[in-house]
């Protein structure tokens, strides 16, 4: 009863690389205790669906052994089109009638077999778990995934040595990482951008409520294609001219055309985003874009972005509040982490026995 909760390692199974963190209490607040990253052969995830079990979980097994983390225990999360998330309405009632309620009232709000789905989901307004109000209602948030990906990517941390025992969404991962550095704005809305190399994570979130989150299956990759097809490049030439060093005589300002160009077609399903955002929510303003993951980093990105929605963007910093000494992890500045660490660190936050 008065023992400490115990902490998890926050795992990041992207596309292109798994990423770790560990976290340490630290006087009111976190400090890294262990950090790092590792990649995976290319096509082992495929639009988040793992398809070589074995070599992501040789991955997980040669991160853990490299950076020394002894915990067993794992927070992992999940993104994609296995993922349902919804605000419903339901009745008023109280905590208990709507566990018992909840599968039925999900049913008719979710495209696959409720049989074949994990649910998970919280009272968001209306609700306070006592006597219900004749006539009232109240809004839940619902979570649905895959039981299938569930298992496989448990599946494949298990075949690495390690006890998976939280399994969270990347938009809320990010969430929690935000509200842990930055605080709560009450009033304030804001984007949390999260462009992976396959997938971009997109969370409006409100003081502490989401207003909306949506998984566009496009990042980071799409650049890489995109050069490899224009300027006939293999996928390494590819991925070292997206990071400007030049290659077989071709400098980084013939390949910045490419790269804009995909960037716009991202706006644009950003702007699509947005768009249904406005109309399903009836918010009409962004105050500020916060941006994270390694393709957010593309020449360019973060200024057109800016340029496009008419508000700030600024870059996420999941070490604003807690501590990272980056000599301690081989790095000249916690920067080279930040970018990439966002969904971790919102993982690593967690506790077992987390709901």
């Amino acid at each position: 009863m008065f023992q400490r909760s115990r902490s998890v390692v926050g795992l990041d199974i992207g596309s292109s690389a798994v990423k770790a963190v560990e976290l340490k209490p630290a006087g009111k607040g976190f400090r890294v205790k262990a950090f790092g990253t590792e990649p995976i052969p290319p096509d082992s995830i495929v639009d988040g669906a793992i398809i070589d079990g074995a070599a992501v979980a040789d991955a997980i097994r040669r991160l853990f052994e490299q950076q020394k983390i002894k915990t067993k225990e794992v927070a992992v999360s999940l993104s994609g089109n296995a993922v349902i998330i919804k605000k419903i309405p339901v009745a008023s009632m109280s905590e208990r009638e709507l566990a018992d309620a909840i599968a039925w009232e999900a049913e008719q709000y979710i495209p696959f077999d409720i049989q074949d789905v994990n649910l998970d989901y919280q009272i968001v307004s209306g609700g306070d778990g006592a006597a219900t109000v004749p006539g009232s209602g109240m809004d839940v948030l619902l979570v649905a995934a895959k039981k299938e990906k569930i298992a496989d990517y448990t599946g494949v941390i298990a075949q690495a040595g390690r006890q998976p025992v939280i399994v969270d969404v990347d938009a809320f991962a990010l969430q929690n990482a935000y509200e842990a550095n930055y605080g709560i704005e009450a009033g304030a809305v804001v984007v949390l951008l999260n462009v992976g190399a396959s997938a971009i994570n997109i969370n409006v979130i409100s003081g502490d409520q989401s207003l909306f989150t949506r998984d566009i299956s496009i990042g980071g990759n799409a650049y890489t294609e995109a050069l490899q097809k224009e300027l006939h490049l293999s996928q390494e030439q590819a991925e070292a001219l997206k990071r400007g060093t030049s290659v077989d005589g071709i400098d980084f300002d013939q390949a910045r055309p490419v790269l804009r160009a995909v960037t716009e077609n991202v706006l644009l399903e950003i702007q699509k985003t947005f768009d249904f955002f406005r109309g399903t929510t009836g918010v009409e303003h962004i105050d500020r874009i916060v941006l994270s993951g390694g393709g957010a980093h593309t020449d360019g990105f973060a200024e057109m972005l800016a340029e496009r929605f008419e508000a700030p963007v600024e870059a996420f910093d999941p070490f604003k509040a807690i501590t990272f000494d980056a000599q301690e992890f081989g790095m000249a500045s916690a920067a080279e982490a930040a970018s990439t660490a966002a969904v971790a660190v919102g993982l690593a936050l967690r506790k077992v026995g987390d709901r």
